[in-house]
This record gives C-alpha cells, sequence and structure tokens, in this order.
C-alpha cells in the first residue's frame, strides 16, 4: 500500500509528534510496510477458524507459595523515620 508524504505529514499532526525533515522518507517507507503486513492478514481467508475469546480457555497452573526472603520488617522499620506499631507512618499527602 503506497502513503503519500501528506498523509505522514497529517498523521504526525495529529499524533503532535515532530518527524525530521530528513527522516519522512523513510517513515512514509516503514508505514507502508506495515501497511502493507496488514493488508495481507485481511486477505487472510478464515471463514473456518472459529473466534475465541480467550486463547487460553484452561486454567493456569499457579506455583506453590514459598518464603524466598526472610522477613526483615524489625530491621527496616529501625531505619525508617517513624513507624507505629509495625507500620510505616509517612507524611500526609492529600487535604
Amino acid at each position: 500500500m503506497n502513503i503519500k508524504r501528506q498523509e505522514i505529514e497529517k498523521l504526525a499532526t495529529l499524533a503532535r509528534i515532530a518527524i525530521d525533515e530528513s527522516t519522512i522518507a523513510e517513515v512514509t517507507e516503514r508505514l507502508g510496510s506495515v501497511l502493507e503486513l496488514v493488508d495481507q492478514l485481511q486477505a487472510a481467508d478464515t471463514s473456518g477458524v472459529e473466534a475465541i475469546s480467550h486463547p487460553m480457555q484452561g486454567t493456569q497452573r499457579l506455583r506453590e507459595d514459598e518464603v524466598t526472603e526472610l522477613n526483615q520488617r524489625q530491621a527496616l522499620q529501625a531505619i525508617a523515620p517513624d513507624t507505629e506499631e509495625g507500620l510505616f507512618l509517612v507524611p500526609k499527602v492529600i487535604e
């Protein structure tokens, strides 16, 4: 699919991106290649293919929960500026 320079400039304006004059030709060519791939995908015959809503219908296996690090709450709270009853106290940020 051929795309024109003016279309690239319009897309850049709509997307609010700056494309340097020296790269417009390259961008035009690369975007044209992407659009050609889209055309090829749209041309594929999918009449015998059943639509799927979830590619993984089954349940996913989950790993077992295992402790990999020791609880370091006391050590971390010892260097914290302010704590209370095992919780970190932080300044109020919403009024």
